[in-house]
C-alpha cells in the first residue's frame, strides 16, 4: 500500500484523473489540470476517501448511521426519510473530528497559506464524491460548496459539513433504490484558493446547440456564476472557431444586475453601472485565451469538455475552476459514428418502442435524452434535449422550458409535469411506471429518441416519418390559409398561464383574459429565494420588484382583457426548496393539507411576506397603470380566514371596487357548503377542480394506487359545482373554473355551460378548441329550448 493510499490530505499537484477512488471526480480533475497541464487552476489540496472512512470509523458513526437507515420503514415516506437523514447529518456535524485528522487538515491550510504567500487566505471548499460501481457516483452526495472560508478551524468544520452532505434525503433515497450500501461511498473535500470573481461563466469544447465540434462556446456574466445557473442573467455568448481561435459569433445581452461576494463571506446582488450593462463582460483577448485553454483541456482529456472559469477582481487573471467531460454530445456523436453516419434515423416500420406512458401533453418531438434524478442538476440541462426524470415540481420549470419533450416515471394527467407542459405546448408523457416500465430505467443520457406524446409512446432513434406528421399541411405546401374567426359566446373562455415570457406569444389567442396566472412560476423561475429569507437579508424590494415585473408582462400583453393573479399557494415542501427556505418551513406529514394558501397570509410568521405580494400588485396597478389586474386567494378554509385576508388587503390599500376584483378559489368542500357566507368577501369564484375532486372523493390524484378513482366528472363533483353556481349567482357573484377538466373533457364543458358557469379557463393549447366547443354547446342549448327538446340526458345533470 502506497503512502498516498494512507494519506488524509493530498495536494492538487499530487493528483491525476485516475485518482477518482482516492479523491472523487471533482478533486481528481482539479489535480489533473494542476499536475499535468499548463492551465491556470486555483491551487489547493483535497482530503481523501481514506480520511472520510477514518472519520466515520473513529467516531463510531458507522453503526449509528446503519441503525438509523435500517430503522426507515418506508423510504417512500418523505417525512420519515427526512427525519432519519437529518439525524444522520446532525450526528456527523456534531461529532468531534479525530485529532490527527483535524491536525492534518489544519496543517495543509497553513501550508497553503505559505505556498501562496497569504495569511489566512480565503478558500472555497467543494465536496467530491467517490464510489465504486455506483451508476452515477456524482449523485452520491449533493456536491455542497462553501465559499469565502477563512481560518484553519473553520476549514475543518466545513469539511465535516461536506461529509454530512452524503446523507441528503435525495442522495439517501437514490442509493436505497439502487440497492447500493452507503459504506461503499466516500467523500473528498477539495480546498482551493478563492477567486473573487468580477466575471465568470461556462464553456464547452463543442457547440452544445448543434454538436458542432469544430467550435468552442463560451458564456459569461458579471460577478458570480450562480446567476447563470439560476437563469437570472442572460450571459454574453461567444462562438469560437477551434482551429483558428477566431470569434465567429457573439451575442451581447444587457446585464442589469450581478451577484458579488462581500467581505463577511456572504453574497449580495447589486446593480451593474449603467455604462457597463450592455458591454462585453470579457475582452476579445480574454475570450480567445479561454478558448485556448478549452482546446488544450479537450486535447488532454481526449473528449468534449464542460468547463467553468472565473476572472479575478484583484489580478484580472482568468482561472479554470472546474472541468468535466461533456456527456450529451460525446455520446450522441459516438452513436453517429457507430451507426455509420445514419444519425440514428430509423424507418417507421423498424421503429422499436422504448417505453410507454400516459399522453399528458400532445405533440411529436425528437432529441437527445438527458436523465436528471436531482433537481440540483437541472442547470446541466441543455436546450432541445428530452428531459427524463422521476417527476417534476415547480423548481424544475427552468429546465422544462428548454425541453423538446418531457418523460416522467410517475404522475397522472393532472400532475405538475402534465399541467405545465400543456401550458408550454411541450410534448409530455407521464406515468411510465403505470405501464410497468420506468423511463429512467430504460432511457439513458445520450440516447436519441422520438416522443409521440399524442399516443404516449417513446421510440428508439429518430423516426422521421412520424415527426413529419407534426408538420401542418398548409405549412408543408406553402398554402395561404385564412385566419380563423370565432363566434362570440356568452360563456367567457379564459386562459391559464404561469410563465410571463409566454404572454406575448399567447396574447393573440381568442381568450377573454387570463383566468389563472400562477404566481409560483415567478418564484421558481426568477426569484428563487424564500421571501422571509430576503426580508432577513434586507432585500424585501427584490420580491416586490421581480413579482411586479413578471406580473406586468402578462397584464400588459393581455390589456385591456382582465388578468386574475392567484396569490402564492406553495406548499411548505416547495417553499423549502427556495434559497433560505429550510430555516422558515416546517416539515409537514401531509403538506397538501397543511400550511398553504390563505392560512399563511395572516400568520404572524408569514404576514410580512404576504404584504410584499400585495405591494407588487399595487405597483403593477398604480405605478404601471395596469388596472386590468385582479387577484385570487387560494385555499381559504374558513369564513374567518376570508375576513382576515380581506382586512389585510384593505390595510395595504387594496380594496374591492368596480375596477379591482378579489376572487377566491373554490377547491375545498367548505367553500361550496358555505358559499352563501363566502359571497360577502369576494366578487366571484374560480373552481379548482383538481383539489376539489380530491377532497370530495378523498382521493390523491398523484397516488397511482387510487388515481383511477380520480374523476372530475363524478356526480358528487358536479352537484357541488352546480350548487356553487346557483348560490353565487343569487348574490351577483361570478363563477369560473381553472382546473384541468374543461381542457380534457368537452362533455364536462357542456355540463358547465348547462349549469350556467360564467367562464371556463383552459390551457393555451385548448383555447381555440374550447372556444369552438362553447359556441357549439350554447347554440345547441338555444336550439333545444326553441324546439322544446331540453337536456339530452337529464340524469347526467341531476344535482338534487
Amino acid at each position: 500500500m502506497s503512502s498516498r493510499d494512507t494519506a488524509n490530505v493530498l495536494w492538487f499537484n499530487e493528483l491525476h484523473r485516475q485518482d477518482v477512488n482516492l479523491v472523487g471526480g471533482k478533486s481528481s480533475s482539479l489535480g489533473e489540470m494542476t499536475s499535468s497541464m499548463d492551465v491556470p487552476v486555483p491551487y489547493g489540496f483535497a482530503t481523501t476517501a481514506r480520511a472520510y472512512r477514518y472519520f466515520m470509523q473513529k467516531t463510531g458513526l458507522n453503526d449509528k448511521v446503519n441503525a438509523l437507515l435500517n430503522g426507515i420503514v418506508d423510504y417512500e415516506d418523505s417525512d420519515e426519510l427526512h427525519k432519519a437523514c437529518e439525524q444522520i447529518r446532525n450526528l456527523i456535524v456534531g461529532a468531534t473530528m479525530p485529532t490527527d485528522l483535524a491536525n492534518d487538515i489544519q496543517k495543509a491550510y497553513v501550508d497553503l497559506a505559505d505556498k501562496v504567500g497569504q495569511s489566512d487566505p480565503f478558500v472555497a471548499i467543494r465536496s467530491s464524491a467517490t464510489a465504486e460501481d455506483l451508476p452515477n457516483a456524482s449523485f452520491a452526495g449533493q456536491q455542497e460548496s462553501y465559499l469565502n472560508i477563512k481560518g484553519a478551524a473553520d476549514v475543518v468544520n466545513r469539511v465535516q459539513e461536506c461529509y454530512s452532505s452524503l446523507f441528503t434525503d435525495r442522495a439517501t433515497y437514490y442509493r436505497h433504490k439502487q440497492q447500493f450500501p452507503y459504506e461503499k461511498v466516500a467523500l473528498s473535500a477539495a480546498v482551493q484558493m478563492m477567486v473573487f470573481s468580477k466575471a465568470s461563466g461556462i464553456m464547452f469544447s463543442v457547440n452544445v446547440a448543434n454538436g458542432d465540434d469544430s467550435k468552442i462556446v463560451i458564456d459569461g456574466i458579471r460577478g458570480l456564476g450562480e446567476y447563470i445557473v439560476l437563469g437570472k442573467v442572460t450571459p454574453n455568448h461567444f462562438v469560437i472557431d477551434k482551429a483558428s481561435l477566431k470569434i465567429v459569433e457573439r451575442n451581447i445581452v444587457k446585464q442589469p444586475v450581478e451577484l458579488m461576494r462581500v467581505a463577511n463571506g456572504g453574497t449580495k446582488e447589486q446593480t451593474v453601472p449603467t455604462e457597463l450593462q450592455d458591454k462585453q463582460v470579457l475582452t476579445d483577448a480574454q475570450v480567445i485565451e479561454l478558448a485556448g485553454y478549452a482546446k488544450e483541456i479537450e486535447k488532454h482529456y481526449g473528449c468534449y469538455m464542460d468547463m467553468e472559469y472565473a476572472l479575478d477582481t484583484n489580478t484580472n487573471r482568468l482561472w479554470i475552476v472546474q472541468a468535466r467531460p461533456e456527456t450529451v454530445w460525446s455520446q450522441r456523436n459516438k452513436a453517429k459514428t457507430s451507426t455509420t453516419g445514419d444519425d440514428n434515423v430509423v424507418a417507421e416500420a423498424d421503429a422499436k418502442v422504448a417505453v410507454r406512458g400516459l399522453p399528458a401533453s400532445p405533440g411529436l418531438a425528437s432529441g437527445i435524452v438527458h436523465v436528471i434524478d436531482n433537481p440540483k442538476d437541472i442547470d446541466q440541462f441543455k436546450q432541445g434535449e428530452v428531459l427524463v426524470t422521476l417527476m417534476t415540481s415547480p423548481d424544475w420549470v427552468p429546465a422544462m422550458k428548454k425541453a423538446a419533450a418531457i418523460v416522467t416515471n410517475n404522475g397522472g394527467m393532472t400532475c405538475h409535469a402534465a399541467i405545465v407542459s400543456r401550458e408550454m405546448e411541450i410534448p409530455c408523457i407521464v406515468g411510465t411506471e403505470s405501464k410497468h416500465v420506468a423511463a429512467t430505467a430504460v432511457l439513458k443520457t445520450g440516447d436519441v429518441v422520438t416522443v409521440d406524446a399524442k399516443n404516449g409512446v417513446v421510440y428508439k432513434g429518430k423516426v422521421e416519418s412520424i415527426l413529419k406528421k407534426a408538420t401542418p399541411v398548409a405549412q408543408a405546401t406553402g398554402q395561404v390559409v385564412a385566419a380563423e374567426t370565432f363566434a362570440p359566446t356568452a360563456t367567457g373562455v379564459m386562459m391559464n398561464l404561469g410563465d410571463p415570457e409566454l404572454a406575448d406569444k399567447y396574447s393573440s389567442l381568442p381568450a377573454d383574459g387570463i383566468g389563472l396566472m400562477r404566481e409560483e412560476f415567478l418564484w421558481t423561475t426568477y426569484i428563487h429565494e424564500h421571501p422571509l429569507y430576503l426580508i432577513e437579508e434586507g432585500h424585501p424590494e427584490k420580491v416586490v420588484d421581480m413579482l411586479a415585473d413578471g406580473i406586468s408582462k402578462v397584464a400588459r400583453a393581455m390589456s385591456p382583457r382582465p388578468v386574475v393573479l392567484r396569490l402564492s399557494d406553495f406548499k411548505s415542501s416547495e417553499y423549502r426548496k427556495l434559497k433560505g427556505g429550510e430555516k422558515f418551513e416546517p416539515h409537514e406529514p401531509a403538506d397538501l393539507l397543511g400550511w398553504r394558501g390563505a392560512s399563511r397570509y395572516y400568520d404572524p410568521k408569514y404576514i410580512n411576506a404576504f404584504k410584499l405580494e400585495l405591494a407588487a400588485v399595487k405597483k403593477v396597478r398604480n405605478e404601471f397603470g395596469l388596472k386590468n389586474l385582479n387577484v385570487m386567494t387560494p385555499f381559504v378554509r374558513t369564513l374567518d380566514e376570508a375576513q382576515k385576508v380581506t382586512d389585510i388587503m384593505k390595510g395595504e390599500g387594496l380594496v374591492r371596487n368596480a375596477d379591482f376584483k378579489v376572487y377566491m378559489m373554490a377547491e375545498i368542500p367548505s367553500n361550496i357548503i358555505l358559499a352563501d357566507k363566502f359571497n360577502e368577501y369576494v366578487d366571484g369564484y374560480s373552481i379548482g377542480s383538481n383539489d376539489l375532486t380530491m377532497l370530495l372523493l378523498g382521493c390523491d390524484r398523484n397516488n397511482d394506487t387510487v388515481a383511477s378513482l380520480f374523476d372530475e366528472r363524478n356526480l358528487a363533483v358536479k352537484r357541488a359545482i352546480r350548487h356553487l353556481i346557483t348560490t353565487a349567482h343569487k348574490d351577483g357573484k361570478t363563477v369560473s373554473i381553472c382546473g384541468q377538466a374543461p381542457s380534457e373533457f368537452p362533455d364536462f364543458t357542456n355540463f358547465l355551460i348547462q349549469s350556467g358557469i360564467d367562464y371556463v379557463s383552459v390551457n393555451p393549447d385548448m383555447v381555440e378548441a374550447t372556444k369552438r366547443n362553447v359556441a357549439h354547446f350554447e347554440q345547441r342549448i338555444m336550439l333545444d329550448h326553441a324546439t322544446g327538446r331540453g337536456l339530452q340526458d337529464p340524469t347526467d345533470y341531476d344535482w338534487k
